[in-house]
């Protein structure tokens, strides 16, 4: 039972090249290289819906339904004992020696929000929604992750934790997004008036709620927020687990060469 573990990583992350392939639908662009007298068509903006029916299915993925081990399974994985130690193959965790228990949902809300805030797929979401209004645009999609996270209908126990880490990943990256070197004016612009509605937003629901933990979540995410917007260089955030290494595969030799490579 020492390394069940090892079996549940591949199992959980199954999906991970799925979620990869339909994020890049979103603000994407189908094109081949032509060759001159060939007849090749153009490159064509991905349809309108099926942009969107991508966005919705990879939402799906970071909801807590979908997040949540069975406590019948989390009862069966015991602390690794010597000689079995952690490699780049299993989830990193913050609960050691025992198994982190978020520490999946977490990789795969890295996985996911790495894919749908990255820069240059908000750029083209800008652009292409400034050539054609009817493909979606950067404010309609950040629009519905944040309403798929943030806005859901809150959580309890183990599955309100694993909302709070799912939420706090998309908020730092969005904050990323805002900050972010190579981000464009215009993009850069979408993300600081969302995370503005958003601090507006928590400060609102902060006061509904009578649940103390939520309100403690509430209120760091709020300060969060605060901080971000006082001076970015000075935020103190905690960096997610990055997900199990992926391709390739059962490759611990990879760990004794020389080269470096990310595979993200």
């Amino acid at each position: 039972m020492a390394t069940i573990e090892d079996v549940l990583v591949p199992i959980y992350m199954y999906h991970r090249y799925q979620v990869e392939a339909a994020s890049k639908v979103i603000g994407g662009q189908d094109y081949m290289f032509s060759l001159k007298g060939r007849g090749d068509r153009n490159p064509q903006i991905v349809s309108a819906d099926e942009q969107r029916r991508a966005l919705s299915a990879v939402l799906d993925t970071i909801k807590p339904d979908a997040l949540v081990l069975p406590e019948s399974l989390l009862k069966l994985i015991p602390p690794r004992p010597a000689g079995y130690q952690r490699t780049r193959e299993d989830f990193r965790i913050r609960t050691q020696p025992t198994f982190d228990a978020l520490a999946p949902a977490e990789a795969i809300a890295d996985h996911v929000s790495g894919f749908l805030l990255n820069q240059e797929r908000a750029a083209r979401l800008v652009q292409f929604n400034a050539r054609d209004p009817r493909n979606p645009g950067l404010l309609e999609v950040l629009d519905k992750i944040i309403g798929a996270t943030w806005k859901a209908r809150p959580a309890a126990g183990y599955a309100g934790e694993v909302q709070h880490t799912v939420n706090m990943v998309i908020l730092n990256d969005l904050m990323a997004l805002a900050s972010g070197e190579r981000t464009s004016n215009q993009v850069r612009a979408i993300a600081e008036l969302k995370i503005e509605q958003l601090r507006t937003w928590l400060g609102t629901q902060r006061t509904l709620t009578a649940d103390e933990n939520q309100r403690a979540f509430l209120f760091y995410a709020s300060q969060q927020i605060k901080r971000f917007q006082d001076d970015p260089k000075k935020m103190n955030i905690t960096r997610p687990q990055e997900p199990p290494d992926g391709q390739p595969i059962g490759m611990d030799w990879w760990e004794r060469a020389d080269t470096v490579c990310n595979w993200r």
